[in-house]
């Protein structure tokens, strides 16, 4: 992915942040940590150079005062459908020699090694 990218000046672990800003809009620096199995500090130094690349914007939470709620912007939604679309491709040449039946059984595995308690 970072090759596929390398055009976009965006690295995996930035899109990854981006696709849970995508999923839970409007979460806060410490949400996005919990949910891409980051550290808040690798957030806090990825979520400052989207912001800074105009990518994501960041207003006070309606929750808590002192949380600032993170979203994408129009810019970082357009740039999130091309990553996208990158990996999309990148997939469908990883499976286009797997059966649908290996593409399943491989994709069940994948889970249960990042999410042991899930079937």
């Amino acid at each position: 992915m970072e090759r596929a990218f390398a055009d976009l000046q965006i690295t995996t672990a930035q899109f990854v942040v981006m696709t849970m800003l995508d999923a839970y809009p409007h979460a806060s620096g410490a949400d996005l940590a919990r949910l891409a199995l980051l550290t808040p500090q690798t957030v806090h130094g990825i979520t400052s150079n989207l912001l800074r690349a105009g990518l994501i914007s960041r207003a006070p939470s309606t929750v808590h005062g002192r949380i600032q709620s993170l979203a994408l912007t129009g810019a970082g939604r357009k740039l999130l459908a091309e990553c996208k679309a990158r990996v999309a491709f990148l997939e469908r040449g990883l499976t286009a020699d797997l059966t649908g039946q290996e593409e399943e059984m491989i994709r069940k595995w994948l889970v249960r090694l990042t999410l042991p308690d899930v079937e």
